[in-house]
């Protein structure tokens, strides 16, 4: 009984201090207050002095304004983590996006940043769109399209459709973004459902990025945690 009671607090000690940990290591990049820790790469910026800075903080939230277009990307890289994102439409619905394991400034289009782009679009939340970067799925055929038009660069199928319809909370409502990447695997749940899973990406770590792509999007949560292996 001794034995037995000592190996359940030794347990109970164990799992105490790894949830510690791990809580301990997980950091807001979004400190309610300011952008510290994030720049932005916003094309209109670099030829007209009175563009506006499209990403604010208002009311405690890290606001994307959508326009002008371009990204406010973090100065750390990462790898091995998981990202949770709460987000909601501000106004009307539209696009934005998370962008994972992103590099290159201006890849594609001379806007955006090589990377993994996580959807955020109304109503598509949750495809894959590869950015000068690829990665697989299963079912590849179905949700990418004929494999001849598949590319990671202008013209090419880039587009990789989500698992779900049906899983964001209506306009107005926070949504729930749980995005993890480990190695070469990237897996995104949306409001608790899975939305997404994909292998043998080209890219392990990069930086993280927001997208201003037309829509006002509040974030009120980017919090980001290591983990070693991907969630089952």
């Amino acid at each position: 009984m001794t034995h037995l009671l000592k190996a359940s607090c030794l347990a109970f000690l164990l799992f105490s201090f790894t949830h510690h940990n791990t809580l301990a290591q997980s950091k807001n990049l979004f400190n309610g207050k300011n952008l510290d820790g994030w720049h932005m790469d916003v094309p209109e910026m670099d030829k007209n002095s009175d563009a506006r800075a499209p990403f604010i903080v208002r009311d405690g939230k890290l606001v994307s304004l959508g326009t002008p277009g371009g990204h406010l990307i973090s100065d750390a890289s990462y790898e091995n983590y998981r990202l949770e994102v709460e987000y909601r439409f501000a106004a009307d619905p539209g696009n934005c996006g998370v962008l994972v394991h992103a590099s290159t400034p201006r890849a594609l289009y001379e806007m955006f940043p090589k990377s993994i782009e996580v959807q955020m679009m109304h109503e598509n939340a949750g495809d894959f769109w590869c950015i000068v970067e690829d990665i697989k799925v299963p079912d590849m055929l179905a949700r990418r399209g004929p494999k001849e038009e598949w590319g990671i660069t202008e013209g090419k199928k880039r587009r990789i459709l989500n698992l779900t319809d049906g899983t964001e909370k209506p306009l107005g409502e926070w949504n729930s973004m749980r995005i993890e990447c480990v190695d070469a695997e990237i897996k995104v749940w949306l409001n608790d459902e899975l939305v997404n899973y994909g292998y043998e990406c080209t890219a392990s770590s990069g930086q993280i990025a927001l997208q201003a792509e037309g829509a006002e999007v509040e974030f009120r949560k980017v919090m980001l945690s290591p983990i070693n292996q991907i969630s089952q």
